[in-house]
């Protein structure tokens, strides 16, 4: 039902794009570079569509999942789990938040990093005919991330504060495009959208770009036999990096087939867009470095699982 809605909206998006996609085919360009522009550009409406529509979930809802959260302690990793894999903007950092304040559990904290979904769902919604992937990789991340929350808090529990007031001031903290994650205003349901719109945009054109010229002069299907196991190691590594743009790149180059579902989701995992800079910052440092540890295992492990699965 979704994906047929999505494929009619997809068609009438062509439609209304053809007439610059012929301008744009005349450009004296390379084919790659034509089409990595006039693909990017299909992308918008569905990115700002995606992006009005998490910003109104996040302005109405995010300060009830977030004080949900709060109140949860030991029994947070469900709450947090499945607040995550909703995309909204700097969840992971409210938790990071939370978690340095010791409001929240390690276990609680993981499964959230796990589950987060960042510009994957935006990206595959936009993308019609991989669509399907959405509901796999949602149900993956959401799996792994409660089992590996709850066996965290079972094997070394954490105390966590019991605080009556739970309207507790964080630290404050942005999410992407200096966006206010703690107190959102009205203005914002539009700005921010066309804001990350815009971001997401330039992102996609550069890594599309990239990825089309690496497959007009490599033989990708080489490198996925030869580096298949190798993959996932290295995605989980790449994961670690704070920054949106990573799980973009790692949505395009699904997309474009030039890394294994594996190693894609071996990325994905480990990615927890800005929360892991809160911990740097606000978190012990060695404390930092165990849960690092623990989302690069969890990560690597279940990357080379599905890898050998698939």
């Amino acid at each position: 039902m979704l994906v047929s809605l999505i494929n009619k909206i997809n068609e009438f998006n062509e439609f209304i794009f053809s007439p610059l996609d012929n301008l744009i085919e005349k450009l004296p360009f390379a084919d790659w570079v034509i089409d990595a522009v006039c693909d990017s550009i299909h992308l918008l409406p569905f990115l700002f569509f995606v992006f009005v529509i998490i910003e109104l979930l996040e302005f109405f809802y995010a300060d009830r999942i977030n004080s949900l959260l709060k109140k949860t302690g030991k029994s947070g990793v469900l709450v947090g789990s499945l607040a995550a894999i909703i995309p909204q903007c700097g969840f992971s950092v409210i938790a990071g938040s939370l978690y340095s304040r010791r409001i929240i559990t390690r276990g609680c904290l993981i499964a959230v990093y796990l589950a987060t979904s960042d510009e994957t769902i935006p990206i595959l919604l936009a993308t019609p005919n991989k669509a399907y992937l959405i509901i796999p990789i949602v149900i993956i991340k959401l799996l792994i991330g409660l089992t590996a929350g709850y066996l965290i808090d079972f094997i070394r529990p954490q105390a966590v504060v019991k605080n009556e007031d739970f309207d507790i001031e964080l630290a404050e903290e942005e999410g992407c495009c200096k966006h206010d994650i703690e107190h959102g205003h009205k203005r914002e349901l539009i700005i921010h959208p066309i804001m990350h719109t815009v971001n997401v945009f330039g992102f996609i054109l550069v890594i599309t770009l990239i990825l089309n010229y690496c497959l007009e002069s490599v033989s990708i299907n080489n490198l996925l036999t030869t580096g298949k196991y190798i993959q996932p190691i290295v995605a989980a590594f790449i994961g670690l990096i704070p920054n949106c743009a990573i799980s973009i790149g790692v949505t395009m180059m699904l997309i474009k087939g030039s890394i294994t579902f594996g190693a894609a989701m071996s990325a994905l995992l480990s990615n927890a867009g800005l929360g892991l800079l809160v911990l740097l910052k606000n978190n012990d440092f060695k404390d930092t470095i165990k849960i690092i540890a623990f989302l690069l295992v969890i990560s690597i492990t279940s990357g080379l699982i599905i890898t050998f699965l698939v």
